[in-house]
Formats: structure tokens, C-alpha cells, sequence
């Protein structure tokens, strides 16, 4: 017997985007899918071809990178056709751009069936800016992209792409540039920012991290320092931290280093030029400090292709709202949560009122968890997930939210003091114990929330309900109104409209 009821429903088809990114260092093809404001990464693939490894010897790509990273690109092909991607984006950057047979890689690749688009050095500064601004949308400083084959940098500031630069000194030409002799490199950088006036025009704004070679310096730099966070996206490193990293990097075991960081051994090799590229940019620059995105080129070409209406959505709350809704119970629009909550936190500032909504919108995504659990699952959401638009004290403030919501107590999870201090991780507790009381009011459900207020008054908090919903008031919700309000420093009362 069948005790089964298959349902024959067929899946929402999400818009997929797939861009293959054809770097000096590597090959790679990523999958997007879901809003096309924050779409979730699905698929991350790289091929480390190394198209740029002989072009300061030779100006040409080799024969074998070229079989490499060609057979790479026919497996990529047919993956982006088995997951039914909606659009190809395949682009070429300065490897394939200088190389002598960069003509010959191109029709190689177009007679795959690969429409490749090769871009302008200015182009792949613009658009890696671009890729910061979708994910910093209120960054204001000067983005480099550290790739194999060169150094593109832009002016960015107010939401806009201002002025581009292209250096044709990636990191593998670094290397070769470095061994003709000690002040080679420096004499380099010096006559390639020389056109280029408005570099040294910004002192004392940050300079965004973009490119695998400086994302592994930052990785390096959160080992050695002992962060809190696996999250690269948003650290902050003081200007002063390339020398000594550098300086331990010299004495460290490259095995242990590897296992240590997960960096992977190609990265680690050429760490010491990121890292002395790095200084002589610094020196140009004159940066406040360091700020790594995980965003870059490809992101910025999915952000090029957005609506501006959509491009003025929030990334952190259109992935939370996205987010909250599969996973929660009900798959409710959060709104009315936060309306109910916000008016007793109205004094808060503008950005924890932002951090505030995105914990409303993830207030039931651990429903699903073994009871014993979800407030672990709930802080390891907020802390680790993948999203942008947010610092780690933002990250920490709705870690803190959701862990009290689930029932993981009003007192601060261990996490030292400079990712957010106690006060910040106070009030995120009382965020945490209003979701917990309205979640408990409504059962999860937010209609009895629009007939139905929290209020101040004095020393008082009250709960203000319908007569008609007084049954509502229950012993446990009594129990998570008299909570909430004594760690405010107020009286719990019922209150009848």
C-alpha cells in the first residue's frame, strides 16, 4: 500500500546567471539565482589556468595554459547548460587582452559557442567598482582589483563610479618586474600612476580590497590576529598590517599555512607580491585604512545589468526578506513585526533600525532545528551567512537578536568586544526578547500583531490588546512581556482597547 500522496509540482524557476570570468590567474564560472537585487551564489568553479604566468617573459600565452583553460571553458559550457541558466556572461580580462595570441584564445573560445567580451582595462576597473557598490552601497573611497595581469583602480563615492585607472602590473607581472632587481618594482608603480593624478587626490578614505591574490592577505591577517568572524566580506585592516604580515609570512611553514587558513598553495606563493604591490599603492594613496569586498568584477556585471529601481534596493534586507520567507513556518512579510517592535526602540539609530528589520525577517528561520538548538542555528545564520551590505558589528547585533529570540538567554554570546561592544549587544537583546514575546503572542503568525501594540508609558511597558483577544494573553506570554520589560527597566502591564 501507498501511503504517500505525491504532489506532481514543479519547482519555481528562480532567474539563473551564469558568468564565466576569464582572469590572468584563473578561469572561473559562478551561477546566480533568486532576486535580481541579491541573487544567491549556486555554483562556484575555478580553474587555475594561469593565461598570465609567461606574458612578462613572453607577451604570449602558453600552449598548456591555453589547453587548460579552453578545456576548461567546454566543461563550464555544458554545466551552464545542465542547470538551464536564463543568461551566459563570458568575459576576458588582461591576460587575454595583452597576450599577443589573445586573438587565437578568443576564437577558440567563440567556437565553443561562448559570445566573450573583452574587456578595456577601464572597463574591468568600472565594473569591479560597480561590484563593490552592489555590495557597500555607501562605500566612498578608491576600489583596486588585484588580478594576475594587472591593477585596475576607481574613484567611487555617492553611489557612482567617478574615475577608473588601469595598471597593467598584476600580481604574476609583479613577480617578474620584482626580480630584475630590488627597486624595480617601486620605479614601476611610480610611472604607471604618474597619469593619474586623482589617485594621490583622497588621502584618508579606505581602500577596498578586490581580487583573490589581497583576499588571501586579509584571510592571512584574520589567522594571525585571532578574528572572531570567517567572514571576509567588510573586514577592516589597519594600514599598518601588510608589514607585518609579511614579516610573519617569512617565518611560517607553508604546509601549516595552508591547513591553517585554507588558503590554497598558488595563493600562498605569491602573497609577498600582493603584499608589496599593496605597500607602494598605500604609499600613493595615503588610505585610512584597508576594507576587503568579496564583491567585484562579476558581481559588478550582474549589478550593470540592473533596473535602477532595483539597484536602490537594500541587499541586506532584500536577501533576509528572501531568506526568512523559505524558511519560516508561514512565509509571512516581516513588516508587521518590526511595526510592532520598532515604536519601544524608536531612539535607535537609523542603521541598528535596518539591523533591526533584517532580524525581523529572519526572527523564524530556525524553526526547523532541533529545539535545543535554534538559538545556535539562528546566531550561526546572522554571523555566517552570506550577506552583504553589513559589517561584523551589524552581523553581531542580529547573531544577538535571533539567539535571544530563540531561546538562547538575555546574556551576551561570547564574542570579544571589538566586533561589537556590550552596549550594542544590549539593546540587540532586547530586539531579541520583543520578537520572542511576539512570536509567542501570535504563534508565529502576525495578523493578532496588527490588533495589537506595544507602547511605552513612563516606567511602564504596556501590551495593548482587544478585548476580544485577551485570551490571547496566556501565562507564557505574560511571562515574556514581564521579561522584556524588566531588562528595559520597566513595568509589564496588559492593557485593554
Amino acid at each position: 500500500m501507498n501511503f504517500f500522496i505525491r504532489k506532481q509540482n514543479q519547482p519555481v524557476h528562480l532567474y539563473r546567471t551564469a558568468i564565466i570570468d576569464i582572469g590572468s590567474n584563473s578561469v572561473r564560472l559562478v551561477v546566480y539565482s533568486g532576486p535580481r537585487r541579491n541573487p544567491a551564489l549556486i555554483f562556484n568553479e575555478k580553474v587555475m589556468a594561469g593565461l598570465g604566468r609567461s606574458l612578462a617573459e613572453t607577451g604570449a600565452i602558453d600552449e598548456a595554459a591555453m589547453a587548460r583553460a579552453i578545456h576548461a571553458l567546454e566543461r563550464f559550457r555544458i554545466v551552464a547548460r545542465e542547470m538551464d541558466v536564463d543568461e551566459t556572461v563570458c568575459v576576458a580580462t588582461a591576460a587575454v587582452r595583452d597576450a599577443s595570441n589573445g586573438q587565437e584564445f578568443s576564437n577558440k573560445a567563440r567556437a565553443l559557442g561562448l559570445d566573450i567580451i573583452i574587456l578595456s582595462g577601464e572597463d574591468e576597473a568600472r565594473i569591479s567598482a560597480l561590484g563593490v557598490l552592489s555590495a557597500i552601497p555607501d562605500a566612498d573611497g578608491i576600489v583596486g582589483d588585484l588580478g594576475g595581469g594587472s591593477l585596475d583602480l576607481a574613484r567611487i563615492g555617492n553611489g557612482e563610479v567617478l574615475d577608473t585607472a588601469s595598471l597593467p602590473l598584476g600580481v604574476l607581472r609583479a613577480a617578474a618586474v620584482q626580480r630584475e632587481d630590488a627597486l624595480a618594482l617601486t620605479r614601476a608603480v611610480s610611472t604607471m600612476v604618474a597619469p593619474y593624478p586623482w589617485l594621490s587626490s583622497y588621502p584618508g578614505k579606505p581602500f577596498y580590497l578586490v581580487g583573490g591574490s589581497w583576499r588571501a592577505l586579509a584571510r592571512l591577517d584574520m589567522h594571525l590576529t585571532a578574528y572572531p568572524l570567517r567572514v571576509l566580506h567588510e573586514y577592516r585592516m589597519d594600514v599598518s598590517r601588510p608589514e607585518k604580515v609579511l614579516a610573519e609570512l617569512a617565518e611560517m611553514d607553508r604546509d601549516r599555512l595552508r591547513h591553517a587558513t585554507g588558503l590554497a598553495l598558488s595563493r600562498i606563493e605569491t602573497l609577498s607580491d600582493a603584499i608589496a604591490l599593496l605597500r607602494l599603492i598605500r604609499a600613493h594613496l595615503k588610505p585610512s585604512h584597508f576594507v576587503v569586498s568579496a564583491y567585484g568584477l562579476r558581481e559588478g556585471l550582474l549589478y550593470a545589468r540592473m533596473d535602477e529601481d532595483v539597484r536602490k534596493r537594500d541587499p541586506l534586507l532584500v536577501a533576509a526578506y528572501r531568506f526568512g520567507q523559505l524558511h519560516s513556518r508561514f512565509g509571512e512579510d516581516a513588516t508587521p513585526l518590526y511595526d510592532w517592535i520598532a515604536p519601544i526602540f524608536a531612539g535607535d539609530p537609523p542603521e541598528w533600525q535596518r539591523w533591526m528589520t533584517a532580524a525581523c525577517h529572519l526572527s523564524d528561520v530556525a524553526w526547523q532545528a532541533s529545539p535545543d538548538f535554534r538559538a545556535e542555528r539562528g546566531l550561526e545564520i546572522a554571523m555566517h551567512g552570506n550577506w552583504v551590505g553589513i559589517d561584523a558589528m551589524g552581523r553581531s547585533m542580529i547573531g544577538q537578536a535571533l539567539y535571544t529570540n530563540f531561546g538562547g538567554g538575555p546574556r551576551p554570546f561570547p564574542v570579544a568586544d571589538h566586533v561589537a561592544p556590550p552596549q550594542m549587544l544590549d539593546r540587540a537583546i532586547g530586539w531579541g526578547l520583543a520578537i520572542r514575546l511576539a512570536q509567542r503572542l501570535g504563534a508565529g503568525t502576525h495578523d493578532v500583531l496588527g490588533r495589537s501594540a506595544l507602547e511605552l508609558s513612563g516606567d511602564t511597558l504596556n501590551l495593548v490588546l482587544d478585548a476580544a483577544d485577551r485570551p490571547l494573553y496566556g501565562e507564557v506570554v505574560e511571562r515574556r512581556l514581564r521579561r522584556l520589560a524588566q531588562f528595559m527597566g520597566l513595568r509589564p502591564k496588559l492593557k485593554l482597547a
